[in-house]
């Protein structure tokens, strides 16, 4: 599920577009849908307020949420399903039961302010919690992100805000609470290297070559990452580390290309240090053979 939220001068509000749940994951549930929908709505009423609109909002349920723990970072690729887990504590009021089938209550992270989310991304289902007192349950929950449905923009890569939102379906009170925690929401890296020739005489010139790529959430392709620094690593034939030759850049396209000198059997690697868009990633080493 995607809102791609866009800041606009109508009649002074927020204008909120939330995309249908793509049929492939469409169970016969309308959680993400109306997950999607508070979301929107909470951003949208936020926005009236700083605008003085007289729109109602829904009313707010009696729940609040509190120790979120997420990953440091969701790594994406291009085309397949990734979810990653959310635990949470959820604190309700005593008229709040949170086992009845009007209840549902999930995760969710946004890019941007929740006042003015860029994107936002839940879970297909709904969390499911464990009652630990009378007015606290312990819940667990899933972000789903379905790449091939252009759920994401290269730009959505980075840091995203996690909250937690609650709905009573009888009565449409809703509660939407941000800023609970942060994630990294990455486009997965692939890195090569040749090293040539092999096998080599001591002292020759070796050729190493490889590739720096990303996923292209928008083309839905691995496409170079420009102008980022890779070191080259070697490690000899009977050793289980690897040292740093030298670092380089890579090219327009994403290429990687330097020379040194032969001097024993063992493998070459590039090692790329990441960024806060795209996770660090190693070369597997190519082995060469020096005479």
């Amino acid at each position: 599920m995607r809102i791609r939220a866009t800041v606009a001068a109508v009649s002074g509000a927020l204008a909120l577009s939330a995309l249908a749940v793509p049929a492939a994951q469409a169970d016969g549930s309308s959680y993400r849908a109306d997950a999607a929908k508070a979301v929107a709505q909470a951003a949208s009423h936020a926005s009236a307020k700083s605008t003085f609109s007289a729109a109602a909002a829904p009313a707010e349920l009696d729940v609040s949420f509190s120790n979120l723990k997420i990953a440091k970072a969701v790594r994406v690729g291009t085309t397949q399903h990734v979810s990653t887990t959310v635990t949470y504590t959820l604190t309700h009021g005593a008229d709040v039961d949170i086992t009845s089938e009007d209840f549902a209550n999930g995760p969710f992270i946004y890019k941007g302010s929740l006042d003015s989310p860029q994107n936002v991304l839940l879970g297909d289902k709904e969390a499911t919690c464990k009652a630990t007192s009378p007015t606290t349950a312990s819940c667990k929950g899933l972000i789903d992100i379905y790449p091939d449905y252009d759920e994401l923009l290269n730009s959505d890569a980075g840091t995203w805000q996690a909250g937690g939102l609650a709905l009573n379906y009888a009565t449409e009170d809703e509660t939407v609470q941000g800023g609970l925690g942060k994630t990294l929401v990455q486009r997965v890296s692939r890195l090569t290297v040749n090293a040539a020739p092999e096998p080599v005489k001591k002292g020759k010139t070796i050729t190493v070559t490889g590739k720096l790529s990303r996923a292209n959430w928008e083309t839905h392709k691995y496409a170079g990452y420009t102008n980022q620094p890779v070191k080259l690593q070697f490690r000899k034939k009977n050793s289980n580390t690897y040292t740093t030759v030298k670092t380089i850049k890579t090219n327009s396209t994403g290429n990687l290309k330097t020379t040194v000198k032969a001097s024993v059997d063992g493998y070459f690697r590039y090692s790329f240090a990441g960024t806060s868009t795209t996770p660090a990633v190693n070369a597997t080493g190519d082995f060469v053979d020096v005479k």
